[in-house]
């Protein structure tokens, strides 16, 4: 039988995991207000080599600025480890994504890397409080065999929130 504490620590890894599947969702349906809704006030994060950001609302607009020109988005996150320690917890998330820009529509941009994040228990739910994103491939994709207009091209469209 498991004792209180095991269920409580089981479901904040549920929790915790949850936050860093809905920023990637978030992101994909271009709801800026959901990503940063898991983003706390303080947040410091740093994606691949570029300068450090710093606050919430900070990183959701630079989201925001970044994913303006994307036609779709595909985040696939796996996450690995989540570690707590009373209201605070690290995670080691899996990322592969995919992103189709209106400026090249025809090309796929994929990044695969690693997400180093921790996260803190606050008064509305566990928030990112600290993400690096460390970026260990990136390659771009055109359909050169037709195989997507085989399979009927793109779609349905599913439209952002």
């Amino acid at each position: 039988m498991r004792t209180a504490a095991e269920i409580e620590a089981g479901l904040d890894r549920a929790e915790v995991a949850d936050v860093l599947y809905r920023y990637a969702s978030c992101i994909d349906t271009r709801d800026i207000d959901g990503v940063r809704a898991t983003l706390a006030d303080d947040l410091w994060a740093r994606y691949g080599n570029a300068d450090p950001i710093i606050g919430g609302d900070a990183v959701a607009d630079w989201i925001d600025e970044a994913t303006r020109e994307c036609v779709w988005q595909h985040h696939l996150l796996s996450v690995y480890h989540v570690d707590l320690a009373a209201d605070q917890a690290s995670a080691l998330v899996y990322h592969t994504s995919h992103q189709v820009f209106r400026a090249s529509a025809e090309t796929v941009h994929v990044l695969v890397g690693r997400y180093h994040n921790q996260l803190r228990r606050e008064a509305d739910g566990w928030k990112i409080s600290r993400l690096l994103f460390e970026i260990r491939w990136g390659e771009r994709r055109v359909d050169s065999t037709g195989y997507l207009a085989e399979v009927g091209g793109p779609g349905p469209q599913v439209c952002p929130r």
